[in-house]
């Protein structure tokens, strides 16, 4: 497509989204919950053509050389769909956050002041392979007033454009019919339509881009439109001084393997020295029978070889190795020799996602949680956790590392801005 038409389409596409976005701003509860249970059932109904659009994108990943862990997360099978079914559903029963009053306050000369949540408007949001990302935004901005626009990646592309339909088609035959212009997805897999979008300031009023590193970096340094940016996710596990062990396996395990490639996946594992020598044999031997590979460092390395663990995927790590965001079996490891320590070395090679502590100790705990600056802090609890449907939020439209306006798992209300009501019998500035 050439690029006058294809700015011409954006354009269009921006337009008729900002018309539906007034629409939605002004819908009641009832009708936007209709609206959702539509589309559930949409859902539902069509589950065999989305499998055959996922089945001609999962036949083409595989030509294309994609990874394991890639067409993993681009496959949607039934179980899939069920459970975006049931996503929609969750997100029925939430809280409405529009119109929700945040304070209150009457004047002096009587004037009283409101401050209430509002949808933010247009949302531009951009991902890569997760098909399951177009029905969870759409379904979040569609509950916050918000229009949303879809660019999913060229591997994804016809699940989307079908979801997208089913969506569409559903909102569509409620009581009080939802715009189809509420929700977008991107048509082509032209790149060129992401670079005329990200220049419709006025248009679209907040981008998300949800992806890789390369993706968020570009996204950022093309667009005066507002972006919330999650870079990576190098996310860590802190073995505490007095840890219990068998805890602390457990939880390394599952924070690194339950699904290896999702930016809340561990990639670093700390250890305090004091138990660095009774854990870490049993822990790094367990990970490298499920196949991770463990990049040590030097100390690490000499306490496996004194255990007798030698093993092919055992590599000494570099001085960039804990910078990384694997999305593999490949997990970073490093004996610290203080809580302190640990949250100097998160500070410095961290993205401020997410991280946990293993620790008997509340006041340790707490003492990690204030020192840590990131997204999420958990004390004994897995990484994996950091996730909007496992916070009550229903589906999350991304995890956001910045900390203006939104931090960690993006619901409903962080969709919303607010604006203040005022309420006068004639007022005036004297």
């Amino acid at each position: 497509m050439e690029n006058s038409a294809l700015k011409t389409q954006m354009v269009e596409l921006a337009r008729e989204a900002r018309a539906a976005a007034r629409v939605l701003a002004t819908l009641p509860t009832e009708a936007k919950n209709s609206a959702l249970r539509h589309a559930a059932e949409g859902l539902i109904k069509s589950r065999a053509l989305i499998e055959s659009a996922n089945a001609t994108d999962l036949a083409r990943g595989k030509e294309k050389g994609l990874s394991g862990p890639m067409l993993d997360r681009l496959r949607l099978d039934t179980r899939g769909i069920e459970k975006l079914a049931e996503g929609l559903h969750q997100v029925c029963a939430l809280p409405d956050p529009v119109g929700k009053e945040l304070s209150r306050n009457v004047r002096p000369n009587g004037l009283l002041l409101r401050r209430v949540r509002a949808p933010i408007g247009v949302l531009l949001i951009i991902f890569e392979s997760r098909p399951n990302v177009t029905v969870e935004a759409a379904a979040l901005c569609l509950k916050s007033g918000n229009a949303c626009i879809l660019r999913g990646g060229s591997e994804a592309l016809a699940t989307n454009r079908t979801l997208a339909k089913v969506l569409r088609e559903a909102v569509a035959e409620t009581a009080q019919p939802v715009p189809a212009a509420a929700i977008n997805v991107v048509e082509t897999a032209d790149r060129a339509a992401i670079a005329e979008l990200l220049k419709l300031e006025g248009l679209i009023d907040l981008v998300i881009p949800r992806g890789g590193e390369s993706l968020i970096r570009m996204v950022a340094e093309n667009t005066r439109i507002p972006t919330i940016k999650h870079y990576k996710g190098v996310c860590h596990v802190y073995v505490d001084e007095g840890a219990d062990l068998n805890l602390a396996k457990t939880i390394a395990l599952n924070s690194k393997l339950q699904r290896v490639a999702v930016c809340n996946a561990a990639e670093t594992l700390l250890v305090h020295r004091q138990v660095a020598a009774a854990f870490l044999p049993e822990a790094a031997a367990t990970l490298m029978e499920k196949g991770c590979e463990l990049r040590v460092c030097p100390e690490t390395k000499a306490i496996l070889a004194a255990a007798g663990i030698s093993n092919k995927l055992l590599q000494e790590a570099t001085a960039e190795t804990y910078y990384n965001e694997y999305l593999d079996r490949i997990m970073s490891v490093k004996i610290v020799p203080s809580l302190e320590a640990a949250a100097d070395h998160i500070e410095q090679y961290g993205s401020r996602h997410t991280e946990t502590i293993v620790t008997p100790s509340p006041e340790r705990g707490r003492r990690f949680q204030a020192l840590v600056d990131s997204a999420c802090v958990f004390v004994n609890a897995s990484t994996r956790l950091s996730d909007g449907f496992e916070f009550g939020l229903g589906a999350e439209i991304g995890i956001s590392t910045d900390k203006l306006h939104a931090r960690g798992p993006m619901g409903l209300e962080e969709l919303t801005t607010y604006k203040w009501l005022g309420d006068g019998d004639g007022q005036l500035r004297t």
